[in-house]
């Protein structure tokens, strides 16, 4: 095996002002050794694992890094920069810069070599011996691990030998504890991982560990890396006092650590501040709350890391319920504007198909979509409130939350009781989980003492204290929209079609579908609420069917992976996701998304203009035949669509004739896509 990193892969007087360019000059040497086989591919790769989060580190370190298929073998490029470079540590820019390549099917030996660098830039020996290197042979040298003792940091070992350790520690074999109580120290189990599995699983695990010798606890962790993970040993586990989990992605088999002591953050915390993250558990073993596993992989796996505003958590807990309540939206909404189509609005009064149905008759399998999608329809407020306090306190939030939800429908308060009831079950379940119990009783704590007592508590307040005031004010939500006409109903529609197209399938692009969805989640919605869906959706479609229009009208001003991805766009854009866009705005946010906006906005004002109407919640261009005044409704797409285009044609010209990179992208990095070609994702 090749060396992973050599003299020519060293720049120890890096010059580059942004985390790009010093990405690029490091995947320039990585090009003229054969080892990267696409400049312009590899970078959109590491631009998209950035993308996921920022990969700055405290100490002055940046650790740039991908897997991907141009990249032949793995491979290290280091840099040194005099002025730093920021890469979003909170501390300040780095001026040791590691820029890490593994092949898209890397084997796992090699995968563990490059994850022991990692544990290594936790060692402050070794970083200072790096600062402090005088040529790029002996600092290639450093990181490989061959330097002579008497030369490199006395005791910093080798990449080999780290990696050795990695294997061993990820064993969970740990030098047997004392047998006595008062003797053996507090014991901690933990989990780490992050999006790419190659970096930050480890570093998290290493500072974890050294912080556990520090303060005398006695630490195994399990890294969740892409070489993939062995697991604690399960008696290691049943011995643990407590759990820390560092993760950004969902931890596997999360239920063997079900019923300790938990600390559940992201993965920079572990690798920041571990002393803080142990003395936290141990504050909650001594008080026995307890935080029940689930293997379950949930949009929020927590509530907000430590340090978090209270309004970036409400929007995690709320976007985890409407994302599995989309599903049903999209379900019911279709079978039943299905059974309109076939069978007339009239349908809704047929009788039960289980009493009369005809094989035979049109107007039965109507009625048969009909009655399924009013069924699906009847899970929206008990998931939308289940999922939320889901999300918020896991598993034992789910029978209050469900409950609750279905009293919220029963009472008539809507989306607006499903939110309130879903927030009070989470609440309470996280209150309940704080109370000090005895150990003896913290076995059936998550599947009867909580799911009873917050139950009880949650379906009180809805029935007795905050029903009515909420159902009272779900109806003079809904004749207030009724209510809706000429130009009021006109700045709805811009308004929403701001919203839909300000970030693309994210928040504020998921509360204005849900605001039209909820409109719409009735047997017998109004005028209005067809309007205000057909609006979202309309402004919905224009993004990726701009870009698409852009990249076919003048490609020059696009990259080829930017014109690749224009293709799939039509497809997208036609079928209403909006996520289609996303390259576009990752690489030139300052042009695409402020175009898309406006292109949306016109969009949305001429649906509600024309009247269109529309009782699907989903479908795009596939469910024209169910839409009011359909001619017109494309037209007011095709307008938006030609409206966007046309502005960020314009804009990127000007910066073309002004200068700028070319493709329209920072530093001539391409964007990251949203096709095949993507990193994989461990």
């Amino acid at each position: 095996m090749s060396e992973m990193i050599t003299a020519d892969l060293v720049d120890l007087d890096l010059s580059a002002d942004t985390k790009e360019a010093a990405a690029r000059a490091l995947a320039e040497r990585m090009v003229a050794q054969g080892r990267v086989t696409d400049l312009d591919g590899f970078l959109a790769d590491v631009a998209a694992r950035e993308a996921q989060m920022p990969t700055g580190l405290d100490g002055g370190i940046g650790i740039p890094h991908c897997r991907s298929e141009y990249v032949t073998e793995p491979s290290l490029a280091f840099g040194r920069s005099a002025e730093g470079v920021d890469f979003g540590a909170p501390d300040g820019p780095a001026d040791l810069i590691f820029l890490i390549a593994a092949p898209a099917g890397a084997d796992d030996a090699h995968l563990t070599i490059l994850s022991s660098l990692a544990r290594q830039l936790m060692n402050t020996e070794f970083t200072s011996a790096l600062r402090s290197a005088g040529d790029a042979e002996s600092a290639a040298a450093l990181i490989r691990g061959d330097e002579p003792e008497s030369e490199a940091a006395g005791t910093t070992d080798s990449v080999a030998t780290s990696a050795a350790a990695s294997a061993d520690a990820a064993t969970g074999t740990t030098t047997p504890a004392p047998e006595s109580d008062d003797d053996r120290p507090f014991r901690i189990v933990a989990v780490t991982s992050c999006p790419t599995g190659i970096a930050h699983t480890y570093m998290a695990a290493e500072s974890l560990e050294n912080a556990g010798r520090d303060a005398g606890v006695e630490v195994v962790v399990e890294p969740q890396g892409s070489a993939g993970f062995t697991r604690l040993d399960p008696a290691v586990i049943a011995a643990a006092d407590g759990v820390i989990f560092a993760h950004d992605v969902p931890v596997r088999e999360k239920d063997r650590f079900a019923g300790k002591p938990t600390v559940d953050v992201g993965v920079k915390a572990g690798i920041n501040r571990p002393a803080e993250l142990i003395t936290e558990v141990r504050g909650k073993a001594e008080r026995g709350e307890v935080t029940a596993g689930s293997g379950a992989a949930t949009p929020v796996e927590r509530g907000g890391e430590p340090g978090e505003g209270y309004g970036s958590k409400l929007r995690k807990w709320l976007m985890s319920g409407v994302s599995y309540m989309v599903p049903f939206v999209a379900a019911g909404g279709l079978l039943i504007a299905l059974g309109f189509a076939i069978g007339g609005y009239e349908i809704k009064s047929a009788p039960s198909v289980m009493q009369h149905f005809v094989w035979t008759q049109t107007d039965s399998w109507a009625a048969l979509m009909f009655q399924i999608g009013a069924v699906a329809f009847g899970f929206l407020v008990p998931v939308l409130a289940g999922y939320i306090a889901y999300g918020m306190a896991d598993r034992p939030g789910l029978v209050p939350g469900f409950v609750g939800g279905m009293i919220a429908s029963t009472i008539n308060a809507g989306f607006l009781g499903g939110l309130a009831a879903g927030l009070i079950a989470g609440g309470v379940v996280l209150a309940i989980q704080k109370v000090k119990i005895p150990k003896a009783v913290r076995g059936i704590m998550p599947v009867v003492v909580i799911p009873l007592i917050s139950t009880a508590i949650v379906g009180f307040l809805m029935f007795v204290v905050i029903g009515k005031p909420i159902a009272s004010a779900q109806k003079g939500m809904t004749d207030w929209l009724n209510g809706l006409s000429g130009s009021n109903a006109i700045l709805l529609g811009a308004l929403l079609g701001l919203m839909m197209c300000f970030d693309l399938g994210g928040p504020v692009n998921k509360v204005a579908y849900t605001f039209a969805t909820a409109g719409i989640a009735v047997s017998s919605p109004s005028d209005s609420a067809m309007k205000i869906m057909a609006a979202v959706m309309a402004a919905g479609m224009v993004p990726p069917l701009a870009m698409a229009l852009a990249t076919t009208v003048r490609g020059k001003l696009f990259t080829e992976t930017e014109r690749e991805n224009g293709k799939a766009a039509w497809v997208l854009g036609a079928s209403f996701i909006s996520e289609g866009a996303i390259p576009f705005a990752a690489a030139d946010p300052l042009r695409v998304i402020p175009s898309s906006m406006v292109g949306g906005a016109i969009t949305g004002a001429l649906s509600m203009a024309f009247g269109a109407t529309l009782r699907a919640p989903h479908g795009g261009i596939f469910v024209v035949p169910l839409i009011g005044n359909a001619f017109l409704y494309l037209i007011a797409i095709a307008a938006g669509m030609c409206v966007t285009a046309s502005l960020v044609v314009v804009l990127k010209g000007m910066r073309k004739q002004a200068g700028g990179t070319a493709a329209g992208t920072p530093d001539g990095i391409a964007a990251p896509t949203a096709d095949a070609k993507q990193p994989v994702a461990v």
